[in-house]
């Protein structure tokens, strides 16, 4: 039996068991995964006016790239210069494609602008990733309180075909960047409202996600942790030798995110339980929250989440050219207010747009989120964050670019514009040498006790 055929009778068990847990895509859903949909559940095609091309199946890396040395990954879209640019004074023209934060972004700053490049669907999934795709569109489900998985899942998208908020959330929490990797030198950049530039955050930094083990075939267990991450910090001089390990389970209502940090001026592991929600981030330099982490970071259950639709927005999208330090070095890249707009790359996709509104009895800084993820890549995407008036408090946008050594994608880098004054926080970059973010071979990927509490006593020193 083939794996399409597996799929379809998969979902007719599925169907038929799954009690009260919502339902999985239907049989005529599953045959359109891989046809007119990509196996992730993609619009395979291109739109109407060829803006947005068809997939045809992701990004190779140059001829002249050794994936067997980490390197800078050259910009294979160099030569190519925008199509257009959008600032406050034409702003009217593209409005349906820009979403309210980068719209205030236009209004309040008359120094940003948008330049739009040609689009390019980079995105690449393994062969495993794409198979466990399949498999979940017929089995994975969400249990009745969305904060759990009810079904089978594998170490795939789990809702290739969503029909709610929460599903989308949930592919973007079960995102595939990679099995595991390395960033020995990642760093965070303040820029304040004067527009001095302050480093928040210098540290190395290991993550591994078990559900992407290659060779693994289990599902997901309902308790088990999908990510182990892991902090050590080398700057500022304030935070140099604490480190820091997280832990975050798949299942969200009992077990949730588990964090432990050790600070070198007491000696001492404790557990950091605040390393959530709208805690302030602790690279931000106050401006950000640790769930503003990668454009959304965290357990879902504070906000319930409405699915608007699919619509073409432009994203930040394959940045190569914001990671090149001799075009976009640090004196550079950090202009005031935001980025320098000659370093970012802007791009017409396809997004789900999913609207987040606070749960009554619940608290956070930011009472309602409007997000907004890619297609082809679901961690890909920005955040508009409101205020308790209804304003636009931050607005929070994601740069992507997709690793040459091997398939998967680096999202790990994000920025958040605090709007009320004027600063901004650029998180979790790196640059080409030694520090960049590398892709871990599954043999060499640390083990689960490099990420345990007990590993940074034993390792901890002043």
């Amino acid at each position: 039996m083939n794996i399409r055929a597996k799929a379809l009778t998969l979902a007719m068990m599925a169907l038929g068991a799954s009690g009260t847990a919502l339902a999985v895509a239907t049989p005529e859903e599953i045959k359109q995964l891989g046809t007119t949909l990509t196996p992730w559940g993609a619009i395979k095609a291109g739109n109407a006016d060829g803006s947005i091309p068809a997939y045809t199946g992701g990004i190779e890396p140059p001829a002249s790239y050794d994936a067997k040395k980490p390197q800078f990954r050259p910009d294979p879209f160099a030569a190519e210069k925008p199509l257009f640019s959008i600032t406050a004074a034409n702003m009217a023209k593209y409005e349906d494609k820009l979403s309210a934060g980068q719209k205030e972004m236009l209004k309040k700053y008359p120094s940003f602008r948008i330049d739009v490049y040609p689009t390019h669907r980079t995105a690449k999934y393994p062969k495993y990733v794409a198979d466990n795709t399949l498999k979940n569109a017929a089995s994975c489900q969400l249990a009745p309180n969305l904060l759990q998985l009810a079904g089978t899942c594998f170490g795939g998208v789990p809702f290739p075909v969503p029909k709610n908020g929460s599903e989308v959330m949930w592919n973007r929490t079960l995102k595939y960047d990679q099995y595991a990797y390395v960033s020995p030198g990642q760093t965070s950049t303040l820029v304040d409202r004067s527009g001095r530039r302050i480093e928040t955050g210098a540290f190395a930094y290991w993550q591994t996600f078990p559900h992407y083990e290659p060779t693994r075939t289990k599902p997901i267990a309902a308790d088990e942790m999908i990510e182990f991450g892991r902090v050590d910090w080398s700057g500022p001089a304030r935070k140099a030798g604490e480190k820091l390990v997280l832990h975050d389970s798949v299942d969200m209502q009992n077990v949730g995110r588990r964090a432990w940090s050790y600070l070198p001026g007491q000696r001492r592991v404790k557990l950091s339980p605040d390393v959530a929600y709208d805690t302030p981030s602790p690279a931000g330099g106050g401006v950000g929250t640790v769930d503003d982490t990668q454009v959304f970071y965290g357990a879902q259950d504070r906000y319930t989440y409405k699915l608007v639709g699919k619509k073409e927005m432009y994203i930040p999208y394959n940045t190569f050219k914001l990671h090149d330090e001799k075009q976009c070095g640090v004196d550079k890249v950090f202009t005031p207010n935001h980025l320098n707009p000659d370093c970012v790359r802007w791009e017409l996709h396809r997004v789900w747009v999913v609207e987040a509104t606070l749960k009554p009895g619940m608290r956070h800084v930011y009472p309602k989120r409007t997000f907004y993820w890619d297609e082809d890549i679901p961690a890909v995407g920005m955040a508009d964050n409101y205020d308790d008036a209804g304003k636009i408090y931050r607005f929070t946008q994601g740069n992507y670019y997709p690793f040459y050594e091997t398939t998967g994608h680096n999202t790990h880098e994000f920025v958040v514009h605090d709007l009320t004054n004027g600063a901004y926080v650029r998180q979790a970059y790196t640059v080409a040498g030694n520090g960049m973010m590398t892709v871990t071979k599954p043999a060499d990927a640390k083990p689960v006790n490099f990420y345990e509490s007990g590993t940074l006593s034993q390792e901890g020193v002043r």
